[in-house]
């Protein structure tokens, strides 16, 4: 029992470690909305580390995609024939509310999002976007893409939960990525409103694309 313990507090605080190391506290103050997505991240890397987040990424299957209305915009069989990916801009995810609820599990308060019916239609459908990488943990192969870089003070201003998609490559990521590469992915949305332990918002089967 002692020896399971120590090994689970090992992990953490290696996780811990290997989140911390983005530095954090060279950030001017954060906001509540910055803080709440530090605490996010943290949480995710330290569950990467512990072996937590087992769910398999499986890569896409055709390069169907479909516009938020629901409306086909390229076919399967014809390539980008018909108009290529719709663009999943960061003003749809924005269509999110986040409750503060405290967690007995993590012994703190943590943001539940409730996601507006734009973004619900959004789920389970394949599209690009584009933003900024950063790397949370290289080790873990944990990437996020944001909305903003992180080297211009990226907690300072209202950098939300909502403003970061994991990065759910198929296999492990095809390279090493560096801090702020503004790149474009494609995936499919995969929305996460009840598990701690895995970011709100999810690209599966991540690969780089050029819009």
């Amino acid at each position: 029992m002692k020896s399971t313990t120590f090994l689970t507090v090992t992990l953490s605080a290696v996780a811990f470690v290997a989140v911390a190391m983005m530095d954090w506290s060279s950030m001017c103050h954060p906001s509540e909305e910055a803080q709440a997505t530090q605490d996010q991240l943290r949480i995710v890397g330290e569950s990467k580390m512990a072996s937590l987040d087992l769910e398999p990424v499986t890569p896409l299957a055709s390069t169907t995609a479909v516009d938020l209305s629901g409306t086909v915009v390229s076919d399967p069989h014809n390539g980008d024939a018909l108009g290529g990916l719709a663009e999943l801009t960061w003003q749809t995810l924005s269509d999110v509310e986040f409750k503060d609820v405290y967690l007995e599990e993590l012994d703190a308060y943590y943001w539940m999002p409730t996601f507006g019916s734009q973004i619900v239609a959004a789920e389970g459908k394949e599209f690009f976007i584009t933003g900024y990488v950063i790397p949370v943990d290289v080790d873990e192969d944990f990437y996020v893409l944001s909305r903003y870089p992180f080297a211009n003070c990226f907690f300072c201003g209202g950098a939300g939960p909502e403003s970061v998609i994991d990065l759910r490559f198929p296999g492990k990521s095809p390279r090493p990525y560096q801090t702020d590469e503004r790149l474009s992915f494609r995936g499919v949305l995969r929305l996460n409103a009840d598990d701690v332990y895995q970011m709100n918002y999810i690209l599966d089967g991540a690969v780089e694309h050029t819009p």
